[in-house]
């Protein structure tokens, strides 16, 4: 087992990826609603996925792949499982907006072990393996050292069946910003896990997600020396769609915020 053969490859593809959401970056021609209202894909997250499947499969044709606009194809008895997302907030970048991540993470026997997120509008690349820590552009990084949640920086995010759902975050967001410093809210998971990696941000948490969302940014942030987690501290499953991630100080006191999250008693239907 190779991690660092795989995060070559995996790099190499997200930097192909890259080159191709930059080309089409204010130049989109397409785009279209994938199903909930404000899901997005664009002919950038298709030619992207394309670019990044066709190095994937080549080198490791024996292995399974995930990827977010082709779904689940290859050996369903690989103990590997590739989570690609090929452009990580594909609404950001449809409104110009440069927050955006291509997304690639290798999970072995269900475990993510490699995982790189780049955004090239930004020209940052972040890297991980499991056991080799992680990287912003080849340099280590780590957490943040923020000890209290009042103190701290926070980020999620909303799903796209926001509108229609009750279990749509609004409470949460509302209650952890009145208790910290502040939650952000930037429209792409990877992004935001990365950030959390590198200390920009001590503490992330949403619901609605995706493998492709979580699978790299989770080895960041591990490596990183932070803790990823289900929202009640126990071990994540990476298919219920929620995660907690932290610097590993806050978590446990954002953990049993989330629990005591006090109901929002507004409704916008």
């Amino acid at each position: 087992m190779d991690l660092k053969l795989y995060l070559e490859v995996a790099t190499s593809a997200a930097l192909i990826a890259g080159e191709i959401i930059i080309q089409y970056w204010g130049n989109l021609k397409n785009i279209e609603e994938k199903g909930a209202a404000g899901d997005l894909v664009t002919e950038a997250d298709k030619l992207s996925e394309t670019a990044i499947l066709n190095i994937i499969k080549k080198q490791f044709p024996e292995h399974l792949i995930l990827a977010e606009e082709s779904g689940h194809f290859g050996n369903n008895k690989s103990r590997y499982l590739w989570a690609i997302d090929p452009l990580d907030g594909t609404t950001n970048y449809a409104h110009g907006y440069p927050v955006v991540a291509v997304s690639i993470g290798l999970l072995i026997d269900g475990i993510p072990q490699v995982g790189v997120v780049y955004n090239p509008l930004r020209n940052e690349l972040f890297t991980g393996a499991k056991g080799f820590g992680a990287t912003l552009n080849h340099q280590p990084i780590s957490v943040s050292q923020t000890l209290e949640l009042d103190k701290s920086l926070l980020v999620t995010g909303f799903a796209y069946d926001r509108r229609l759902s009750e279990d749509n975050n609004y409470a949460e967001f509302c209650y952890l910003t009145h208790l910290t410093q502040g939650v952000r809210r930037s429209g792409s998971a990877a992004s935001d896990l990365a950030e959390v990696a590198c200390g920009r941000l001590d503490g992330y948490w949403e619901r609605g997600l995706k493998p492709w969302d979580m699978a790299a940014g989770i080895v960041l942030v591990e490596e990183a020396g932070g803790k990823v987690s289900a929202y009640d501290q126990s071990p994540l499953i990476i298919d219920s769609g929620r995660i907690l991630a932290t610097n590993s100080k806050i978590h446990s006191s954002l953990s049993k915020a989330l629990e005591k999250t006090p109901n929002l008693n507004i409704s916008f239907k």
